[in-house]
């Protein structure tokens, strides 16, 4: 993001959550997966895989999500990509308050004016504490539908403005199809004339075999209109875990 070789990003709301952790200063720690998490459980102890981490984290940053929408900016329907931007100020401010010197993901996106986009707002605990605050009286809304118009837009004008646009996965499910599902928005159902993105690079775990979207292929990917199909053998997918990868890449 920094280097501008990010235009816009979907992610998983539980990934942008998670990320806030760090910047409101608190911690995450390296532990096994092998641990009894009954045991965990009567202790305060949340797990993800290997990670581990106070009960504590979490209700410290539900508070911190509950608290910022409260403010007038929140207090309407909006995107997820607005939404995300009015919540990494806060999170930016946060970070400089703190002193964090290295920024969380949001607090990036909203520095560098980059959109970023939930396809499940609801599906992770930023949503389920919208929700709460939504039987409080608050006003907040995820405009999912503007979500879809604003990817297509911003696909369609890198397309119109500089001829091309690429993907770039890690992972796959959700945000795959909604990062990909921009061109059959602009071909299917808007009657656009287009072929598809022209650069697909995609690192996952997932094979395709067991028919999920995680593995689904670039071959696969091009029936629907989503991939170019005269890029096809320029397109790319590893099988590798996205943390081994991901490194690599920006480094």
């Amino acid at each position: 993001m920094k280097a501008g070789h990010v235009d816009w990003v979907v992610s998983t709301g539980a990934d942008l959550y998670h990320d806030t952790n760090f910047a409101i200063g608190k911690t995450l720690h390296q532990g096994r997966p092998f641990i009894d998490d009954r045991v965990l459980r009567l202790e305060g102890v949340s797990r993800i895989y290997g990670i581990l981490f106070d009960y504590d984290v979490l209700l410290s940053t539900d508070a911190f999500y509950r608290r910022i929408i409260m403010s007038p900016e929140f207090q309407n329907p909006l995107s997820t990509g607005e939404f995300h931007f009015n919540a990494g100020k806060y999170v930016f401010e946060g970070e400089k308050a703190l002193r964090i010197k290295r920024s969380s993901v949001l607090a990036s996106a909203y520095k560098y004016g980059l959109p970023f986009y939930t396809s499940s707002p609801a599906d992770s605990s930023i949503g389920t504490n919208v929700a709460e605050q939504k039987i409080a009286g608050n006003k907040l809304s995820f405009d999912t539908l503007a979500d879809v118009n604003e990817t297509a837009s911003i696909v369609f004008n890198a397309k119109r403005s500089r001829g091309k646009s690429a993907v770039l996965i890690f992972g796959g499910g959700s945000p795959k199809n909604f990062i990909l599902q921009t061109e059959p928005q602009m071909q299917e159902v808007s009657g656009i004339e287009e072929k598809g993105h022209d650069y697909f690079i995609q690192i996952t775990d997932a094979r395709p075999h067991t028919g999920g979207l995680s593995g689904a292929t670039q071959s696969e990917a091009v029936s629907w209109g989503k991939i170019d199909p005269d890029k096809l053998p320029e397109t790319v997918v590893a099988y590798l875990d996205s943390t081994v990868a991901m490194p690599i890449l920006t480094s």
